[in-house]
This record gives structure tokens, C-alpha cells and sequence, in this order.
């Protein structure tokens, strides 16, 4: 699984283009401020191992992430772009909802884009050291 996480002033989508048949209509968008960004892409190895053990992994980073930048909002956002190797869409919005779940259990405000749509996209997002962090989960 690959991630980068920003912490954002602001961030909003518009849905651009439904490129995913099953996903759910959409035509509004949203927008949010004070948060982590998520860009996550979930690889073809990550479906070797459990839900559960991948998407603790993710939400322990996303958790951190926060801290660091005094943030009790996550916006989760699937980026297939980060890596070469994709897994399943089931196995990728598994992980997304289950780690929505369990931030929200720890009383993160939480969001998700719409799984199954090209974006358009509004980002700003300060410059210093921990506003930006990327990693392979």
C-alpha cells in the first residue's frame, strides 16, 4: 500500500467522470478544511494479507499523521496512481470503509470521495516538514 498524507487548509472535489460502472451516482461535491489528506493506493500484494491487518496499518499512520499536525479529520481518497500494482476494487474499498470505521471509533471526523470517480480537485496545503509525509505500508 502506498500513501501520502497531507494536512490541508482546504481541499475540495467536483465528480469529473464516473470511471467505475458499479459505483454510485454522484454529482455533488464537497469541501473540507483543517484535515489529512489521504492519496492512498492499495496494491495487488496487500490482498496477500487479512483486511483487518492492512487497514490497521493505514489508520495507525493516518492516526499519526494527525497527531503531528493537530488535525481530528481524515479525508480518504483512492489515487491509483502511486504505484504500478493495483488490487481488487472490492478488497480496496474494503479497506477504505473499515478504516473509515475504525477512525471514527477513535472520534476522527471522517470522509471518503466517491470510490469509482475521476476528480476534480481544489488543494491548499501549507509548507512545512510534516504537511507532506509518504509511505509504503
Amino acid at each position: 500500500m502506498k500513501v501520502l498524507v497531507m494536512y490541508v487548509d482546504e481541499f475540495g472535489y467536483t465528480p469529473a467522470q464516473k470511471n467505475l460502472e458499479s459505483a454510485e451516482e454522484i454529482t455533488e461535491g464537497a469541501v473540507f478544511t483543517d484535515s489529512i489528506l489521504a492519496f492512498i493506493q492499495v496494491e495487488e500484494n496487500d490482498e496477500e494479507n487479512d483486511v483487518k491487518s492492512r487497514e490497521k496499518k493505514l489508520v495507525n499512520h493516518l492516526k499519526w499523521t494527525a497527531r503531528k499536525n493537530n488535525c481530528k479529520k481524515v479525508i480518504l481518497h483512492s489515487f491509483a496512481h502511486l504505484s504500478e500494482s493495483k488490487a481488487s476494487v472490492e478488497f480496496t474499498k474494503q479497506i477504505f470503509d473499515e478504516a473509515e470505521k475504525r477512525l471514527q471509533n477513535a472520534e476522527f471526523e471522517t470522509a471518503q470521495t466517491p470510490f469509482g470517480y475521476f476528480l476534480d480537485l481544489s488543494i491548499k496545503a501549507p509548507g512545512y516538514s510534516l504537511a507532506r509525509i509518504w509511505t509504503s505500508l
